[in-house]
């Protein structure tokens, strides 16, 4: 079988500049290698200020800003993993700039029928499968056919109905 043509880098990127409405995440790894957090990594450990950004994050706002709609669904297992703990505490900056975030945390429900990867969905009409290497780095996106779309809807949907609101889970978790 070949290996799937891959969307990196900045082509990757602009697709979250060239969605017209809606942009959908799930997210399932406990850890991701991103070089670009690794310095916001240490210092969230350290006790350190984490900035302006983390309390409203820029990325996500230049979206919304838009009147485009950002949402995500992170499937997860607790206790969290220490990157889990490091992302969760950036998610209220996330949901001040406009995203809207649930989670479906593995050993407090059971969610059948929901993929074992990542996805982006943009406006219901581009799915996205995210790659990444064992230890959390991303390897590329795969758009996947069109004829693909109604599963990827199905799973969207379950996620959103199954999750609970960030701000409910994080209550009883922080």
């Amino acid at each position: 079988m070949a290996a799937p043509d891959l969307v990196t880098g900045e082509d990757f990127g602009r697709l979250f500049d060239t969605f017209e409405r809606t942009a959908f995440r799930l997210e399932t790894l406990a850890a991701y290698d991103v070089e670009e957090e690794r310095e916001e990594m240490a210092r969230f450990f350290a006790g350190e200020d984490m900035g302006p950004e983390w309390h409203d994050n820029p990325w996500v706002r230049s979206m919304t800003d838009k009147g485009k709609q950002v949402s995500r669904v992170h499937v997860l297992t607790s206790p969290l993993s220490d990157y889990l703990r490091y992302e969760l505490a950036a998610y209220p900056g996330n949901i001040r700039a406009g995203e809207t975030i649930g989670i479906i945390d593995r050993a407090e429900q059971t969610v059948e029928g929901l993929p074992d990867h990542d996805f982006w969905l943009f406006d219901d009409r581009h799915v996205y499968r995210m790659h990444y290497t064992e230890e959390g780095a991303f390897v590329g996106g795969e758009l996947l056919a069109t004829d693909r779309l109604a599963e990827y809807h199905a799973y969207r949907d379950r996620a959103l109905s199954a999750a609970v609101p960030f701000a409910t889970y994080w209550e009883r978790h922080h």
